[in-house]
């Protein structure tokens, strides 16, 4: 089969005359090149890619794996994806095929759901699609199933990990989980065959508590042709109740007490009383914690907006001054890259995204983790609104090659390294 394959690569007017030679010349050794080659001309992966969230669901976990879909797609590769079902569809991908299980909303997040165990429909679609390699973007009920369901037909496992779920449980009173989560997420991406990471530093959080099988850093993109500096609008600005004088610190994201937006409010209040200088904050997104946070605004300087996509996004991106990201429990965080496009120096943690991409003092201002007073002093020192337009300016400059196309080929390495690995190809 080998030797056929040869042949018929031979046969191609495009492929290299150096390779024609090396094979004319050393045809009794094609199979013991076959490696070589195949780093040369990889075959297409059929890909089961398995979540439970899916935009329009709007999180960073759905949203990058829409953008590493469409991209792995249009690489020649073919996509079963296995979901909850919805009650809106995405219209930004066609799978090759789907497979869609039931699905209940989350406590505290309507706008979130879980898939049902359904192991029988998920068995039947795995086996009529024969994939290669299957992916499992979230460890839920479905990610279970999935697991088991690959795991009885010896079909290849990978994983991601994108949400620290153990960190979040000492925000929402469910400390005493901490243990059996930490349990549970070891058990699981160890059972897989490789784990797909966002960041180095959530690579280091995964070792740190036993993750002991084969960690790959799959990064983040952005688009920069939907968020960019062109999008500013003076109307918008004017609708929030800003003049030329005022500084509009924005964040962006989900309103859940693990993202610390109450540090947020509180500072900008302080800021208020302490200087002569005016300060908007504007808040976009929703979330368990809306109403709570609602009603600690004291005053008409903080905006929120709910949740905002596409133009509307890139406009609230676009139109504010700074971009304040105060969480310390990303994996990776995909509204910094964003903001960054924007056109928005970034005051934030210096760790996963903004640790990688902000530069300090030229395009944001960088806090070590834990050191909450050093992060309200970064914004207590902000400076005029008119350098916060030039290191804004240096922000979008650096992320202006951020794309989309290194994420795709690191997932697309990370699946046939499983591949190659358990089939021994």
């Amino acid at each position: 089969m080998q030797g056929v394959f040869a042949t018929t690569l031979l046969k191609q007017e495009n492929f290299p005359e150096n390779f024609k030679f090396y094979f004319k010349n050393r045809q009794a050794q094609v199979s013991q090149d076959w490696h070589a080659l195949n780093q040369l001309v990889r075959p297409k992966l059929k890909i089961a890619i398995v979540t439970e969230t899916w935009p329009p669901e709007i999180n960073g976990v759905a949203l990058s794996l829409l953008q590493l879909c469409k991209g792995l797609q249009q690489q020649g590769h073919k996509i079963l994806l296995v979901r909850p079902q919805q009650k809106i569809n995405c219209d930004e991908f066609s799978p090759n095929k789907e497979c869609l299980v039931m699905s209940q909303a989350l406590p505290k997040y309507p706008g979130l759901q879980f898939g049902w165990p359904q192991y029988l429909k998920v068995s039947k679609a795995f086996t009529a699609f024969a994939p290669d390699v299957v992916h499992i973007v979230t460890e839920g009920p479905l990610g279970l199933t999935a697991l088991h369901a690959a795991r009885s037909r010896s079909i290849p496992v990978s994983s991601g990990f994108h949400s620290p779920f153990q960190d979040f449980s000492r925000f929402f009173d469910l400390a005493f989980l901490l243990k059996p989560i930490q349990n549970y997420l070891r058990w699981f991406h160890n059972s897989t065959d490789m784990t797909c990471v966002p960041s180095h530093d959530a690579e280091k959080a995964l070792r740190s508590f036993g993750i002991q099988c084969p960690l790959k850093v799959v990064g983040r993109g952005v688009d920069t042709e939907k968020f960019s500096p062109q999008y500013r609008c003076e109307k918008l600005r004017e609708k929030w109740g800003v003049t030329d004088n005022t500084t509009v610190m924005l964040y962006v994201g989900r309103l859940s007490p693990e993202k610390e937006i109450e540090l947020l409010i509180e500072t900008h209040s302080a800021m208020q009383r302490m200087q002569q200088r005016h300060y908007k904050l504007v808040i976009v997104g929703d979330g368990p914690d809306r109403a709570r946070l609602e009603s600690l605004v004291k005053c008409n300087n903080v905006e929120f907006t709910g949740s905002l996509t596409g133009k509307n996004l890139a406009a609230a991106y676009a139109s504010a001054d700074v971009f304040v990201f105060a969480s310390q429990v990303e994996t990776f965080g995909n509204v910094v890259l964003e903001a960054m496009a924007s056109g928005l120096p970034v005051v934030a943690y210096d760790y996963a995204c903004a640790g990688q991409y902000v530069e300090q003092q030229v395009s944001g201002w960088l806090s070590p983790l834990g050191q909450v007073n050093h992060f309200i002093q970064s914004l207590y020192q902000l400076p005029a609104r008119q350098q916060l337009r030039r290191m804004g300016l240096q922000a979008a400059q650096h992320v202006k090659q951020s794309g989309w196309q290194q994420p795709v080929y690191e997932m697309e390495q990370a699946l046939y390294q499983v591949v190659k690995e358990c089939y021994r190809v």
